[in-house]
């Protein structure tokens, strides 16, 4: 936090009287850059639901073993990143470009706390290039256009959709986003894709009044989706073993995975 109160950087025209998801986000993950009210708004949640700082976690470090999967086993060397949220230590350029430095990635995200932290994110090493979209992941079409300036959809794109669709609160519209991104981008393209669950085996029942908490108290609304619901998106796509799981067990070294109610999943566009 800067002096002021205020995240560095942050202009005087953002809303600090409601809490936000990439600032309650980014207090849960241990960062610096939110305000009392999304402290507030995170304690909260975080006492009826006390794993979601471990989700927020898992979250991150499913993010890491992913790319570093697709830039390292599977060749991938452009990275679309849809609600990027806050930038922190190894966001998905900076482990792309470690692996690949002619990794390129672009960000998405409309947040304007997002917007103004973009400096940060546009950095890059000299063979790659990193860039920022300010778009809405309700519309795709504006993203795909707005990526083409920096991404080959002739070549695979690793679409990254980590945390978002919760956000799309029609599951068909949720859908729609996903297929009309997927349709833009070759054969051999992946989603990389995060999801909250109330599914009781994941322990996701605790969702549900934390949730109604967040919808009551903060921006935007969200919500959970059954595993039916999340498999759903990945139709017409082939899954990366183990398929569909809790994001903490995604690729974890043996006796490092946790299980938590955030599914993660890697899938191939045949």
């Amino acid at each position: 936090m800067s002096e002021t109160g205020r995240p560095s950087g942050a202009s005087g025209g953002l809303n600090t009287s409601v809490a936000h998801n990439a600032r309650v986000w980014n207090y849960w993950i241990g960062g610096k850059d939110h305000y009392e009210v999304d402290q507030a708004v995170g304690e909260q949640v975080a006492s009826m639901f006390p794993v979601i700082r471990d989700v927020a976690r898992a979250d991150r470090e499913f993010l890491g073993r992913a790319v570093r999967f697709l830039a390292g086993e599977r060749g991938v060397r452009q990275f679309l990143d849809i609600g990027t949220g806050l930038p922190t230590l190894d966001n998905t350029h900076e482990i792309a470009q470690r692996i690949a430095p002619e990794s390129r990635i672009v960000y998405v995200d409309n947040d304007p706390i997002v917007l103004v932290h973009a400096r940060t994110l546009l950095t890059s090493t000299g063979e790659g290039a990193t860039a920022y979209i300010d778009a809405d992941a309700h519309d795709p079409d504006a993203i795909v256009e707005g990526a083409a300036s920096t991404l080959d959809f002739d070549r695979p794109v690793a679409v990254m959709m980590l945390g978002i669709l919760n956000f799309v609160l029609d599951a068909g519209k949720a859908r729609d986003i996903v297929r009309r991104v997927m349709a833009a981008v070759p054969s051999g393209s992946c989603l990389v894709l995060t999801h909250p669950t109330t599914d009781v085996d994941l322990g996701g029942e605790g969702n549900v009044p934390a949730m109604k908490f967040w919808n009551e108290n903060a921006t935007p609304p969200i919500t959970a989706r059954t595993r039916a619901e999340i498999t759903a998106f990945f139709d017409g796509l082939d899954l990366v073993e183990p398929g569909l799981v809790s994001c903490g067990q995604w690729r974890a070294e043996p006796g490092a995975g946790v299980t938590l109610p955030q599914f993660g999943a890697v899938a191939v566009k045949p």
